[in-house]
This record gives C-alpha cells, structure tokens and sequence, in this order.
C-alpha cells in the first residue's frame, strides 16, 4: 500500500494546532438527484443501522432509495434558504466565530475549520485542507453534545479511515462528548431564558433530543443517560420543578422500539391531559436543521395545534450565538492544554534535513 503524503510539504512549515468541527451532514440540494447518494451515504453506515448487511443492503437499495429521497427533498425545500442548508451555513459560522475568537489567543498558530460525516465538506478533505497549512496536532470536536456510537463513535470512524492511509499522521485529541459541560448548560439555559424574556413562559418545557433505537441503549449506548442528564442540569439552572419539563425523542425511523417518550406522540397527548402551552428546545442539536425545523418547528407543531393545543413555540438551537461560541471555546482550550506550538520546531526538522542532505552529498562525492 502507498501511503499519502502531503503534496506541497516542506519541512520549513511552521507547526500549527488544528480545530476541527463536525456535524452530521446535509445534501447539497433540496432535491431528490442530491438526495439519493446523501441517504445512501448516510444508511449504509453500519454505526447508523446496525443490521445484517446483505440484507440491510436489499432493503436500503430495493425499498428505501427508490421512495424516500423525494420525501425527504420536499421537506428540505421548506427548510432552504438563500445561504444553502441552515444545518451547513450555522455550522460554518461557528467555525468562522471559533477562529476569529481563538486567533486572539493562540495568533496565527492556530487553524480552526470544519467538516460533515456525510456529504461535503468531507471528513478527509478538511484534514488534508488543515495538514497542507501545518497543522500537527489536531483536536477533533463532533458538534454532538451527548454521546452516541451513531454519531460520535461514526466521526472517530471516518477520522481513522482517512488516517490509515496517510503517512504523517498528526497528533490527535477527539471530545467524545460534552453533554454536562458546564459552560455547555449555562448556554442552553441563557438560550431560554432570552426566549422566556421575549415571549413569556409555556406550561410546559420539553427538552427533544434525536431518538435511537432501544436495543443501542440496551447493548451498552449511554446516549440515553447523557440527554436525561443535559435535561436535569438545565432544569436545575432554569429553577424548574420535575413536572414543569419533559425528556421526549424524535425522528424514529423504521418499526422497531426506539427511545421513549416520542416527542410526536407527547405533543399529540399534552392537550387532553390539560397542557395547553408547550416550548420546545432541543439540547442534542448545536445548530438549527430539518429536524428542529421542519419536524420540530413546523410538523409537531401541527399535532400539538390538531389535539387541542393553544400555544406552541420552539426556542431555536445555540447556532453561533455568543454564549455557544463562549462555550466552544472553553471546551476546546481545555482539550488544547499542553498543545503549545513552536516555530522552533520546523526550523529544527530543517537543521535536520539540511544536516543529513550535507552528509549524502559528502558520501557521493568521495
């Protein structure tokens, strides 16, 4: 196997720290031609369904890519916006934020950009981008704030792809998570509370984060822990009581049990049990997308409207607003620790090579 090396490397190159951020992905077009390799993509990673891959491939290929990315362009279409994908412009201004707010610290030392696992800007693509500038040690942050083998674990898996074809690999630090962070809390609770301060209080507050299927919880996934958790601490900041807020889990896809509460079936059932006021906050999301959007913003809204329900608002995502940025950034200089960078250390590599280019030369000449 040949390994890949950097094609306009010099030795030369000063040293740098590299931030990396992550999202899950976004097509790129609300339409169905862009749709069907994005879901392929997407489906056919085994951390995402766990199921016999000849047969998952039979389902995926035969059923599923022949019906659901139409569906799915309908409902990105409602969601697009002149910038693009909101999931793919919220993402690229936090990294946009996260480098003009870390450059006052680390100067020119510091290289921050930003990926998606499926689709573009692909994974590998930004550590080539962030290897060719000199980064060397590399400190890898998946915008998930809890825990799961389907998203976090996914990223460290297309890292380590990409890494074992390179023939330098960087130093690399990976967040696995952050859903207790402090500053990460304090952001959420500020988020509603500016809400609240606009619009007033709803008689009920749930927090709705991304479902996964049961048996990941039961084989070991403490996704389901760390979203309770983020719940109970922003309650606790928000001085909310136990039966002022609810945990529920949305975007379940095929038949099987998935983690419950579902938010759909909670918001169709609040009204009759006397809530006629609900907000909705999803603390899993760190930027607005199809699923606080378009599911949470405009489809539950209409099960909770249909059942007797009188007033629905969701509070929008941390997005690139200064408290989540105040929060990224802390999260990542904690991590950053003991990464200084000189520009001693290429210079040093040059001595080096100068010094063993000499001693050939000295050889070839005798």
């Amino acid at each position: 196997m040949k390994y890949r090396g950097s094609p306009n490397f010099s030795h030369q190159q000063a040293d740098k720290v590299g931030v990396l951020i992550t999202n899950l992905g976004t097509p790129d077009a609300p339409t169905k031609a862009a749709l069907k390799p994005y879901l392929k993509e997407f489906l056919s990673d085994p951390r995402v369904v766990e199921f016999p891959r000849l047969l998952w491939a039979l389902i995926l290929n035969g059923i599923i890519l022949r019906f659901r990315p139409k569906r799915s362009a309908a409902a990105y279409q409602s969601v697009w916006t002149d910038r693009g994908s909101p999931l793919m412009y919220h993402t690229e201004d936090q990294a946009q934020a996260l480098q003009q707010t870390l450059s006052k610290r680390w100067g020119d030392n510091i290289v921050v950009d930003f990926a998606m696992r499926y689709g573009q800007p692909a994974v590998a693509d930004a550590i080539e981008r962030m290897l060719q500038q000199g980064v060397r040690k590399l400190l890898v942050v998946p915008l998930y704030p809890q825990y799961s083998a389907s998203t976090t674990a996914s990223t460290f898996d297309a890292l380590a792809k990409d890494f074992t074809q390179r023939r330098w690999l960087p130093e690399l630090r990976f967040v696995a998570h952050y859903h207790d962070f402090p500053a990460f809390i304090n952001a959420a609770k500020q988020r509603i509370e500016n809400h609240w301060a606009e619009h007033g209080r709803a008689d009920k507050l749930i927090f709705s984060y991304h479902g996964i299927p049961l048996r990941y919880l039961k084989n070991g996934d403490p996704y389901h822990c760390e979203c309770h958790k983020t719940s109970r601490l922003i309650a606790e900041q928000l001085g909310l009581k136990g039966d002022e807020y609810l945990t529920t889990f949305q975007s379940r896809f095929g038949r099987e049990e998935w983690l419950r509460p579902y938010t759909d079936e909670t918001l169709k059932s609040l009204p009759n049990n006397g809530v006629k006021s609900v907000q909705v906050f999803c603390p899993g999301f760190s930027a607005d997308c199809l699923e606080t959007i378009e599911e949470i913003g405009e489809e539950n809204r209409e099960y909770f409207l249909q059942s007797g329900g009188k007033d629905y608002q969701y509070i929008s995502a941390l997005n690139a607003e200064p408290e989540h940025i105040d929060a990224l950034t802390q999260l990542i200089e904690q991590h950053l620790q003991g990464w200084n960078v000189s520009a001693d250390d290429a210079a040093q590599r040059q001595q080096h090579i100068d010094a063993l280019k000499a001693q050939q030369d000295k050889v070839t000449e005798q």
